[in-house]
């Protein structure tokens, strides 16, 4: 079979056999209508979240220039529809991709999008710099992985802020184990080879390793994403030591984790094992690591980056002196208020629904529920506790510093520090 040989093939270049894996089998699947979307991003609380959850220490804007590297189907498209006024330059090796965008684009009229077919190694013929860019799912299944983010670094601006995606080992053990299967039949991504693989997926030993991805993500059966998945021809994951090694190596400075409470010891299940008090005290690299071991089901990590010589310092969300008074806090869009069937003590339970994990979810009192529906995207944390009605409603600072703390490791709320 052609694709077999151009799979284990040295001498084909690996690019080549990237480019036309998604050529055959685009992923993600092409949609005809963002509408749903546009809806979703038409909030403005919900940019303004999105906004800071990049850029803490920068006043709001809507007007900042965006690069989607890996753009694929439509992910080039939505973030020209997400921000109006931003100038959105998306590029893929897919002569697909580039199209899908095209429609979508000439679609939605979207003014503001540039889309072209070029790698990220050729990124240099864009002949410009980018406040943010956007490379989600792709840098794991690049030649030189390194070279890549070292490219994407040339033309990201000194302020600018980085949102990376890379496949994390452990919770893609069964997917690995099925690759290899794969390998060792010499079954090639067509379809008479995907559709084969389908029907022995449904027949799986339970406890196997892929069980819980094939229950938890439906489209994983789809035909595209299974190709995805399991026939790709380039493949690798990143520990959490090794995507800050990876991170290091490419000159950046770690940010923060698109959603931080899977990683801390102090949220969900995580802060509740005995080793939670030790595991506190160590580095927050350490501490990240470790709990990406005891989860052991987290199958991508998702995170923010910046050039490690910034112009500014790094954004750093910092309880231990009197500046937290002065954040704005944000809600985040996804989460939600559940009121009923509460645990002890409780007025209420925020959820953030973007979570996948069902133990991180965050009890509050009656004071605390107060002070978070006061919450407004505009004024700070001070202004807040004075805008209590009376001194016994006004929580003490201690007890505001530990709930503003605890709402952004939940991941219920970003901070304007601006």
């Amino acid at each position: 079979m052609y694709l077999q040989a151009q799979r284990y093939s040295p001498s084909i270049d690996v690019a080549d056999q990237v480019q036309d894996f998604y050529e055959r089998y685009p992923y993600p699947r092409p949609v005809d209508s963002l509408e749903q979307y546009r809806r979703l991003w038409d909030d403005p609380q919900r940019r303004l979240a999105d906004y800071h959850l990049f850029w803490p220490d920068r006043p709001y804007s809507e007007d900042f220039s965006i690069l989607v590297a890996g753009c694929g189907t439509s992910q080039a498209a939505k973030h020209a529809l997400r921000w109006p006024k931003a100038q959105v330059t998306g590029i893929d090796i897919s002569p697909t991709s580039v199209r899908c965008t095209e429609d979508l684009k000439h679609k939605y009229n979207l003014t503001n999008l540039h889309v072209h077919q070029l790698s990220i190694d050729r990124i240099h013929e864009l002949k410009g710099t980018f406040d943010q860019i956007v490379c989600t799912g792709v840098l794991h299944h690049l030649a030189d992985p390194d070279a890549s983010l070292a490219a994407l670094r040339s033309v990201l601006k000194p302020d600018g802020a980085m949102h990376l995606m890379l496949y994390a080992p452990y919770g893609r053990t069964g997917v690995y184990m099925l690759q290899e299967f794969a390998k060792r039949l010499g079954i090639s991504a067509t379809d008479e080879g995907i559709r084969d693989l389908i029907a022995a997926l449904r027949l799986l030993p339970p406890g196997h390793p892929l069980e819980p991805l094939l229950r938890e993500a439906p489209d994983f059966r789809q035909e595209a994403a299974l190709a995805d998945a399991l026939l790709h021809p380039q493949d690798r994951a990143y520990s959490v030591p090794q995507l800050f090694d990876f991170i290091e190596r490419g000159m950046f400075t770690f940010g923060r984790w698109v959603r931080q409470a899977p990683y801390s010891p102090h949220c969900g299940v995580m802060a509740q094992i005995p080793q939670s008090p030790r595991m506190a005290e160590l580095h927050l690299e350490e501490q990240y690591a470790a709990a990406e071991l005891f989860r052991g089901t987290m199958v991508r990590h998702s995170f923010i980056v910046y050039p490690n010589d910034r112009v500014t310092d790094t954004p750093n969300i910092c309880f231990t002196d009197d500046s937290w008074l002065g954040y704005v806090p944000i809600r985040m869009p996804d989460t939600i208020c559940v009121q009923e069937r509460l645990p002890v003590g409780a007025e209420a339970v925020l959820i953030n629904r973007s979570h996948s994990y069902r133990d991180i979810f965050m009890p509050i009192d009656s004071l605390e529920k107060r002070l978070f529906d006061a919450l407004d995207g505009t004024h700070t944390i001070a202004e807040l506790l004075d805008s209590m009605p009376t001194p016994l409603e006004r929580p003490h600072r201690d007890v505001a510093r530990s709930l503003f703390e605890r709402l952004w490791w939940y991941d219920q709320v970003v901070f304007d520090i601006s």
